[in-house]
């Protein structure tokens, strides 16, 4: 068994890490932290009735893993503080992803003070680095948003089939991306039937879609993102609108990423075919309800032949696939296990 800890349990990332591995077959919890105490009901009254040890940070003790769901500034030395007792680290935030420190730095507005960390640290897209998280110790797992943009966008990057310095991307998230802690903006008064966009310029996790398209398309990539809150509680969609000079087809376009993504578990490419002379044409395109409380990631896209631009839909639930259940498929990898390992199951309909 998996002895695993979880260094902050008490925000909803730290609570879908719990839900999955307290069913996991291979996986045991031996201790989840929480400054305040108290049982685990009182955070996540889904998990009322499990037998888990709540403690306080100061008596978290080594095993095989630790999960960090925690703020930035205090991840970074939780994870030294680990590493260096020979646990694996498995973090779910943003103190390792960014490889470039001059960005990262004053994206973060602090300096950071363990960059060895950042350059041994591997991307968790496991789609795009599966043997470098076979051997690491300390994943970085990137953020919603970036996970979806860039599953999305990967084979088509790779082929270099569109014009990498203008790819658009428009986030809708889940009011669960928020956390836990009280918010105006997704107060349900105020996000009930509306829409908030926020930092829509220049959101940090603009810089890790560009990282990473840029690695795989070996030339730069420039992304324009821009997020906005809907009134839902899991789940990100991306749509992405990028621009092409070959002649193509939506055919040829799924064919290519069946072959990209043809050996990845969690990733389905949405191909039901267009119904002819309706109306309201919906089914060829994923719904984020089909992923919600799942690892998977759906991608579905079309072809705008009149202005030869494609546009991808990329939907995953953002504590998933794209957050605590991705963690967990990197854990899976690190020890040895079968990737869908406590991760298999498929989505509420409805939801």
């Amino acid at each position: 068994m998996i002895r695993v800890g979880i260094f902050g349990g008490t925000g909803y990332m730290g609570g879908e890490v719990l839900r999955i591995l307290l069913e996991h077959p291979q996986a045991k919890v031996v201790w989840v932290t929480s400054r305040s105490g108290g049982n685990i009901a009182f955070y996540h009254p889904n998990l009322y009735g499990t037998e888990v040890n709540l403690i306080h940070p100061d008596e978290a003790t080594p095993c095989d893993v630790v999960f960090l769901a925690l703020p930035t500034t205090e991840s970074i030395q939780v994870a030294a503080s680990f590493l260096r007792k020979g646990c694996k680290v498995i973090d779910l935030g943003a103190a390792f992803r960014l490889k470039d420190r001059k960005i990262w730095e004053s994206t973060y507005n602090q300096r950071h003070p363990h960059w060895e960390l950042v350059e041994e640290a591997v991307c968790g897209i496991i789609e795009l680095h599966l043997e470098e998280i076979q051997t690491a110790r300390l994943i970085a797992n990137y953020g919603c948003f970036s996970s979806a943009a860039i599953l999305g966008l990967a084979p088509l990057v790779k082929e270099k089939l569109i014009d990498l310095r203008n790819i658009v991307v428009d986030g809708l998230s889940g009011t669960s991306g928020v956390g836990a802690e009280l918010s105006r903006a997704v107060h349900h008064p105020e996000i009930g039937n509306n829409f908030v966009p926020y930092n829509v310029v220049n959101h940090r996790h603009t810089y890790e879609m560009e990282q990473e398209l840029s690695l795989l398309a070996n030339e730069k990539a420039t992304v324009h993102f821009t997020p906005i809150y809907v009134p839902v509680i899991r789940g990100i969609l991306d749509i992405c609108h990028t621009h092409y000079s070959n002649s193509i087809t939506r055919e040829g376009v799924l064919a290519i990423y069946k072959d990209f993504y043809r050996d990845e578990p969690f990733v389905k490419i949405y191909d039901l075919p267009k119904e002819d002379n309706a109306s309201w044409q919906y089914r060829p395109y994923p719904w984020v309800s089909s992923v919600a409380g799942t690892n998977y990631c759906f991608v579905g896209l079309d072809i705008d032949k009149a202005r030869k631009r494609i546009v991808i839909f990329s939907v995953l639930d953002n504590l998933g696939k794209g957050g605590a259940q991705a963690g967990v498929e990197n854990m899976n990898v690190m020890f040895g296990l079968d990737r869908r390992t406590g991760l298999s199951k498929l989505g509420l309909h409805p939801n």
